[in-house]
């Protein structure tokens, strides 16, 4: 299911990461007092009341523009900035949250935003989406609170009043978050098999689903960024009904300059949240780079099956042992997917491209792949006989029995006398005792401890 996106904008210095940091429950955005502070827009996931959504703080109305010099307040290009945040934001949210400041009262700035949110506004079965809530957020005191009444003037409806780095008020502002959440139609289910294709700027990503497509579906550009949007299309191998998505490419953090490249990484994101399997494109002349080890990162936090394509093999010079030692080299590098395959591309002259979608649908196989519970608990017999479990203060970790409790991704809860006493270490040992028999080719899999009751046996 793909969760709502809801996306916080506003001018600088509101509290927008403030109140980012207070919806998701965590320190992930840096806060400071310097206005244009967050450089990088965030993504998380968010819960109140049993509904879920993600939440992007765009922390993007930076009036430095990236350069050395500040924009002034109200300058042609700090307002052109302000526009494209905002519009940004109405084209990829479900919901906007305007965020203003209490402390310091209605700017123009403020006024301009909310012109420029509105003007973003389309009409959806006679309503304006995405729909708009107005956030005055700083009301630390009661002499704040009733500045909010000044914020009517914007015409976005009564303003929600909180204080993000106090709480107050947070709760009646996310009941109110979540009514406004569009309620996603009933649609007719799309069983076809969804593979997103992604890999930092200039890997050759569309080159690739433009070969396997075999016409030229999607623009191909040599100027790194070119792919702004997650593009689905639909293909058919073999009679296997398939939605390959292309996503632009995704940099490190750091790398990640202000504007379109940064909303491309949050498309990106969620193509590898709707995805079954994701293709990672590698650039061969590059190696494995920080870049590449980060967006694995992204896939295995989603729990996604996996392969590695290797593109522009053509390019490199090569000898008896070049192959292996490039493929030594990725190794080490995803040492966190040591399960993943590899496949030896050039999108540009074919070779192998023939090769990637029959590997990506083994991989899918792969992850909806049941063991039965006797044979998963010969397994762990055989592991626990093999290798026991290391004391911890005097006790050892007692396995009694597993079983398989879900697919897609596979996952394993495992009775036990102490979950505590399951090092991360015996955990993989675990798992790779699981992958001798089984090897889950291009998928993660999930070993759950749970304590056995009395009553359990």
């Amino acid at each position: 299911m793909i969760k709502a996106m809801v996306a916080i904008v506003g001018r600088p210095n509101v509290g927008k990461s403030t109140l980012f940091n207070r919806m998701v429950g965590e320190q992930l955005a840096i806060v400071d007092s310097t206005p244009g502070t967050t450089r990088d827009r965030l993504f998380a996931e968010a819960e109140w009341n049993g509904v879920e959504f993600n939440v992007m703080d765009t922390g993007g109305l930076d009036p430095s523009m990236g350069g050395k010099e500040p924009l002034s307040i109200g300058s042609a290009d700090y307002i052109d900035q302000i526009r494209y945040q905002a519009e940004m934001a109405v084209g990829q949210a479900e919901l906007v949250l305007f965020v203003v400041d209490a402390a310091s009262g209605l700017t123009p700035v403020d006024k301009e935003v909310a012109q420029i949110l509105r003007s973003k506004q389309k009409k959806r079965n006679g309503e304006l989406f995405p729909p708009i809530l107005l956030v005055v957020n700083k009301a630390d005191n009661q002499v704040f609170r009733n500045n909010a009444s000044q914020f009517f003037e914007l015409g976005m409806g009564e303003p929600q009043v909180v204080s993000a780095i106090h709480g107050t008020g947070t709760g009646d502002f996310l009941d109110k978050l979540v009514e406004l959440l569009p309620v996603t139609p009933e649609s007719t289910p799309d069983e076809s098999i969804k593979i997103a294709i992604v890999g930092k700027t200039n890997a050759g990503k569309s080159s690739l689903l433009n070969k396997i497509l075999g016409e030229e579906r999607t623009l191909v550009s040599p100027i790194p960024g070119t792919t702004r949007d997650a593009v689905d299309t639909y293909y058919e191998h073999q009679g296997i009904p398939i939605t390959l998505i292309d996503t632009a490419g995704i940099r490190r953090r750091g790398k990640i300059t202000p504007g379109v490249e940064k909303f491309s990484v949050i498309r990106s994101i969620r193509a590898i949240d709707r995805s079954n399997v994701v293709i990672l494109v590698i650039d061969a002349n590059a190696g494995i780079t920080s870049q590449d080890t980060h967006i694995a990162g992204y896939i295995l936090d989603a729990m996604k099956s996996t392969l590695v394509v290797v593109n522009k093999w053509d390019t490199i010079e090569k000898d008896e042992d070049t192959f292996v030692e490039f493929s030594q080299h990725v190794r080490k590098e995803l040492n966190f997917m040591s399960y993943v395959p590899l496949v030896f591309i050039s999108a540009k002259t074919g070779k192998r491209v023939d090769h990637v979608i029959p590997t990506a649908l083994q991989v899918h196989e792969a992850r909806l792949k049941r063991i039965e519970t006797n044979k998963l608990n010969q397994i762990l017999l055989s592991a626990q006989d093999l290798h026991p479990a290391p004391s911890k203060s005097g006790r050892s970790l007692k396995i009694y029995y597993g079983t398989q409790v879900k697919s897609d991704p596979p996952t394993f809860l495992l009775f036990v006398n102490d979950p505590d006493l399951a090092h991360f270490t015996y955990r993989r040992f675990l798992e790779n005792k699981i992958r001798d028999k089984y090897p889950y080719l291009g998928t993660p899999i999930q070993i759950v401890f749970k304590p056995r009751r009395k009553t359990e046996s």
